[in-house]
């Protein structure tokens, strides 16, 4: 049985959500502990600023909760939410992976922040993208 956000009583799907966000946040942090303290990057940006635990932190929750409001919004306009979803979820990854090359001072750390980058995307793809409903139920009418 495939769970779905129209057979997922409301409070369920949220906490569903909610989890998927927190284990976003929680795959940011642990390549972060990995890069910086396990094997000594330094994540410098090319201005000079460190990345952070606190950055990642919120970035994860940028995106978890991005993720979030996306779905909802599409689960209300479009059918099937999920399709379009994942597509617009997974070009917004790629391109993500543009700033950590950018805007790094070293190979090093480009590498580490565009591990973040797919670490984070991929747990809000993947735990968010299973709880969509079917879409469309309030109509592309209104």
């Amino acid at each position: 049985m495939t769970s779905t956000a129209s057979t997922i009583p409301g409070q369920r799907l949220r906490l569903r959500r909610a989890a998927g966000v927190g284990g976003a946040v929680i795959a940011g942090l642990a390549v972060w502990v990995v890069a910086v303290p396990v094997l000594g990057i330094e994540l410098t940006r090319s201005d000079g600023g460190l990345v952070g635990p606190g950055a990642v932190v919120v970035a994860g929750l940028i995106a978890g909760l991005g993720g979030w409001g996306l779905l909802a919004l599409l689960e209300r306009r479009v059918a099937p939410p999920r399709v379009v979803w994942t597509a617009i979820a997974g070009t917004v990854l790629v391109l993500s992976l543009a700033g950590p090359f950018a805007q790094t001072a070293s190979a090093a750390a480009a590498a580490a922040l565009a591990a973040m980058h797919v670490a984070v995307g991929t747990v809000v793809i993947a735990a968010l993208g299973p709880t969509a409903g079917r879409g469309g139920e309030a109509g592309l009418r209104s």
